[in-house]
């Protein structure tokens, strides 16, 4: 049966519109991706070969090599490679994305990079640049829109080229900590970029002002300067640019401002000021900020009360005020926060009686720390409150009486410090099971708890210091890496078991009344970087430590009744900083061979039984790093040797801008794989200024030595005038002789000075009132003569700096200088003979009275008036340079 006509022709149109509808869509297709450039393909193969892919280059955690995608095949389309775009219509590259891709080698200004001539997104942030200086080559790439070098390793002063990209609406270079940009970089931005919307430079070093003109840039959304060494006055009118939306301006402790009024059309998300100088309160219209989600001002000097309107910003995840001069109550209008996951309120001066109910009523609540306030907090919540999962939650001095009973509904506790309370009786045994998988840390210091039954068992930090915890030892549970239970009443030995616990870092079990042998296992704590055994009854030998435990950076074993020798095990500690084995039965010559440990800083060794000399110094026994020496109160002989002043070298330096103290801190790996890092201070007992002082924490600067109550003979060395860091000098109660010398007068940041009680002769050295810090002096009951130097720091000591010395005169003593032989400097020929020096151009009375005529008498006394002017002139001199030292001393510390 014949098809008709018109069937057919019918199915030929149909045929044909099929035909012409896949042309077209060929067509179409052709057009939209078109394949990528040859020139550009290679750019980018030769931009790949010039870095190895090394994963440590990148720090994100889901960082991967997306340049290893790229092959060199011929048919290989670069559009379709890992990080980047092609136009659609062109096929020229004009976005490549290779943030966290493990590149690591230098970037020059020859890169095939710059050969891509259409970018307009690039982004090559968290790899590393190994430190390349910006390449000026970033000025061929002018079509660029978004630039991101953040955290990438670069260095060096960001060329002005950079600055030529004037199509630019983002620019990324944060966190290059050896970045630079120029003082009127900010200025030069603020005139280039008028369209920039994103402006991040965190951490970069800038060390300027913030000019006015940045608050021009009216389409900027989000403005980083944290940690950029910024000063003076911040501008309110940033604060009022129409788009900003964040702003981040943390780290920057000479920045001063105040927080503004706001607008109710403000559409800011994010405000970070702390580690600031803003001052003033927190005014009302904070209110207005209703898109605010995390409100971050802390270790500022704001003041004033939480104003209630916060209550108003039901979008804020994070408010974070702590350390700060806040008084007043905490505002019921907080419970209204109900996106809240981080509040700290920590340090300030709050007060009053608040509910805890007031925070559970806060279901996201993750992190709430309250402590160091005056607050009493009440934590009976009803049984209709909501419980939020805290993750870390502070309550330390908030006047609890007992365990929050909320805290038996919690299973994601990773932080809890319940410290400064008044928690009286046992741990509740319900505490074993609360967070079993995620606690990590429970800091339970300064309460009145007697002891407990069971804790959680993945714990890595345990703190029970200052309670009144009896019996043996606890054995903390085997994840244990901080454990300290100073402070309490704990007797007996020490278990056996505590060396089974092996990922011990710090173990601190001082001032308590345990007893007994230490356990030679100690010396296998081989992850130990600190060990306090300090004000305990132990006797016995102390054990061959640093056999495995070779990290040790601090050992302090006194107080105790400990005998024998010092371990010659000890040397194995290279990392060692500090030891104490102070006021024990130690009967030792003194160890020279702890002058090998490189990192020795601190060796106490006062009130033992050390006896006999102090050899000459091996030239590999000088302790280098030595700051603090107390061989105080032991039966050592001998002469004070040159040598050990002179190669005592960190003495010699002054380095008091260093506010740190002396430390050992570790990383903490919580149960989700953060660092935290943890810090244990170093402590000790010395005789400053006549009396005994606890240090409960060591200035890294400071430098001490005591070498009193000993029987060391002979003269105080000149080269001690070389150990110009010193901060305490006590040489008193031995059988020195001889003068004081002179060059005292250079340790000019000493405080105390203590000669008393030896058998010092000749006048007290005129220099030493130069000593403009020097606020203890004691040169009693020695057999000085002479008049009493007036004048400066010489004018505020008493009598008992200068009794029992029965040749000197002149003020705070009675006896006055009533006649030539006592007002003029004695003879002075053993400084001239011993000290070749300007001060030793001095002459006696006695000397001069010997005579040759009056006509050399007048010559030699015109000759001593004319020297003096010059000595006068030259010690006035010193004293300006030396106050000029000290200012500027003091204007870096601040």
């Amino acid at each position: 049966m014949s098809l008709s006509v018109p069937l057919i022709i019918l199915i030929m149109r149909f045929l044909v519109s099929l035909m012409m509808f896949y042309l077209i869509f060929s067509a179409s297709s052709s057009v939209v991706q078109p394949l990528c450039h040859d020139d550009e393909r290679f750019a980018l193969l030769q931009f790949k070969e010039s870095f190895i892919i090394n994963q440590s280059a990148s720090k994100h955690p889901f960082a991967y090599p997306k340049v290893s995608s790229w092959k060199p095949d011929q048919i290989s389309d670069c559009c379709k490679w890992d990080g980047v775009e092609c136009n659609k219509d062109t096929g020229h590259v004009i976005g490549l994305n290779l943030s966290s891709s493990c590149l690591k080698g230098f970037l020059n200004s020859n890169s095939s990079l710059f050969r891509l001539a259409h970018l307009q997104n690039l982004n090559l942030d968290d790899n590393d640049f190994n430190s390349s200086p910006l390449p000026t080559s970033f000025r061929q790439l002018s079509r660029l829109t978004v630039l991101n070098l953040a955290a990438s390793i670069f260095s060096g002063q960001i060329p002005k080229e950079i600055f030529e990209l004037s199509k630019l609406v983002s620019l990324d270079l944060s966190y290059n900590q050896l970045l630079k940009l120029q003082e009127s970089g900010l200025t030069v931005i603020a005139q280039n970029f008028t369209n920039l919307e994103v402006l991040h430079l965190a951490s970069v070093v800038i060390s300027s002002n913030v000019p006015n003109i940045l608050a021009n840039l009216t389409s900027l959304t989000d403005l980083s300067l944290r940690q950029c060494d910024l000063h003076g006055e911040f501008l309110v009118g940033i604060l009022h640019l129409p788009k900003l939306q964040r702003l981040n301006i943390e780290n920057n402790e000479n920045l001063k401002g105040c927080i503004p009024e706001f607008h109710k059309t403000s559409p800011l998300k994010l405000l970070r000021l702390g580690f600031t100088s803003f001052y003033g309160e927190i005014p009302d219209s904070i209110g207005h900020l209703k898109s605010l989600i995390d409100f971050t001002v802390f270790n500022c000097n704001i003041s004033g009360e939480i104003p209630s309107s916060l209550g108003n910003l039901t979008n804020l995840i994070v408010l974070q005020l702590q350390s700060n001069r806040l008084h007043g109550s905490v505002p019921q209008s907080i419970s209204r926060l109900v996106n809240l996951e981080i509040l700290s309120l920590y340090d300030n001066y709050l007060s009053g009686r608040v509910e805890f109910e007031l925070f559970l009523r806060l279901g996201n609540l993750y992190v709430l720390q309250l402590s160091g306030n005056n607050i009493s907090l009440l934590t009976n919540p009803s049984t209709n409150s909501t419980f939020p999962k805290f993750g870390i939650l502070l309550l330390d001095d908030c006047d609890l009486r007992e365990f929050p009973e909320f805290l038996r509904n919690q299973d994601q506790l990773e932080l809890l410090e319940l410290r400064g309370n008044k928690i009286y009786g046992q741990v509740p045994k319900w505490m074993g099971n609360v967070s079993t998988e995620t606690l990590w840390e429970l800091a339970l210091e300064r309460n009145f708890l007697t002891g407990f039954d069971q804790l959680p068992v993945n714990l890595k930090q345990l703190k029970l210091d200052s309670n009144m915890l009896q019996g043996s030892v606890p054995i903390p549970p085997p994840s244990i890496s901080i454990y300290t239970v100073s402070n309490n009443r704990l007797t007996g030995e020490i278990p056996h078991l505590i060396c089974n616990r092996s990922l011990i870092t710090t173990l601190d079990l001082s001032r308590n009344n345990l007893s007994g042998l230490l356990p030679q296992c100690l010396g296998n704590l081989s992850d130990s970087l600190s060990l306090n055994l300090h004000g305990n009854n132990f006797h016995g030998t102390i054990p061959q430590i640093c056999g495995e435990a070779k990290k040790l950076m601090m050992i302090d074993f006194s107080q105790n009744h400990l005998q024998g020798r010092v371990p010659r095990s000890l040397a194995n500690c290279t990392k060692l900083e500090a030891l104490n084995l102070g006021n024990n039965q130690i009967h030792d010559i003194f160890p020279s061979w702890l002058g090998i440990l490189p990192e020795l800083r601190i060796l106490i060794l006062r009130s033992n039984e050390l006896y006999g000399t102090i050899e000459s110094s091996d030239s590999n026994f000088d302790f280098p790093k030595l700051h603090i020496l107390d061989l105080s109160n032991n039966d050592l002989t001998g002469k004070l040797l040159s040598e050990h002043f002179q190669n005592w070298k960190a003495m010699q330096i002054i380095d008091a801008k260093s506010l740190k103290y002396v430390e050992q801190y570790q990383a903490v790996l919580t149960h989700d794989g953060d660092r935290i890092r943890y810090y244990y201070f170093f402590s000790m007992t010395m005789i400053n200024k006549g009396t005994e002082t606890v240090y409960q924490k060591v200035l890294d600067f400071f430098k001490a030595i005591d070498l009193s109550n000993n029987r060391f003979e002979g003269e105080i060395p000149d080269l001690v005038g070389n150990l110009k860091g010193l901060n305490l000098l006590n040489l008193s109660s031995n059988f020195l002789t001889g003068p004081i010398p002179f060059t005292l007068a250079n340790l000019a940041g000493l405080e105390a000075l203590d000669l008393s009680q030896n058998k010092l002769s000749g006048v007290i050295p005129p220099q030493l009132t130069e000593l403009t810090f020097l606020s203890h002096f004691n040169i009693s009951h020695n057999h000085l003569k002479g008049p009493i130097p007036q004048g400066k720091q010489f004018d505020t000591f008493d009598n008992s700096s200068f009794s029992a010395n029965p040749e000197l005169c002149g003020s705070p003593l009675s006896k006055k200088c009533g006649n030539l032989e006592d007002s003029l400097p004695p003879s002075s020929s053993h400084n001239s003979t011993n000290h070749n020096s300007e001060f030793s151009f001095e002459f006696g009375w006695k000397v001069v009275a010997l005579g040759y005529g009056c006509g050399f008498v007048f010559g030699a006394v015109f000759g001593q008036i004319m020297i003096t002017k010059k000595y006068d002139w030259f010690m006035k001199m010193f004293a300006i340079w030396q106050l000029g030292r000290r200012v500027n001393w003091r204007g870096r510390r601040n």
